[in-house]
């Protein structure tokens, strides 16, 4: 695919079309979308989230962490991108810094009974 399918059409086309290659788990021609959306916007969130959604999944996790920190510097209580955090330095090997970050998430969400279940990285519920 050549870059002008990357860039081709609104943030709005693009934004689109990268949730529907992150939907069909084609994690690495999303990121390439969203990479542009995320320069374009620097200060939306989502972009920035679903950047880091895509290179957790495709195994990049130092840029998940370094988007999830972005994120998280715009937006402290972001609770789904502090528990994607959490959940990315565990896949690190980084226990310990990765705990305090997933206790403020079950914070963030209310979620109490932190430790009784597992919330994987796939995303927040549609609802």
């Amino acid at each position: 695919m050549s870059d002008i399918y990357y860039e081709f059409g609104t943030a709005a086309d693009r934004w689109d079309r990268a949730q529907m290659f992150f939907e069909a788990k084609e994690y690495m021609t999303a990121a390439r979308i969203l990479e542009g959306l995320v320069e374009e916007v620097p200060e939306q969130v989502a972009p920035r989230l679903l950047l880091a959604r895509t290179y957790y999944h495709s195994a990049r996790l130092g840029k998940a962490e370094a988007e999830l920190r972005a994120v998280l510097e715009r937006d402290p209580v972001e609770h789904y991108a502090r528990l994607m955090l959490g959940r990315t330095l565990e896949r690190q090997g980084r226990s310990a810094e990765a705990a305090g970050h997933l206790r403020m998430a079950a914070a963030f969400s209310g979620d109490f009974d932190f430790g009784t279940g597992r919330t994987d990285a796939q995303g927040p519920s549609a609802g």
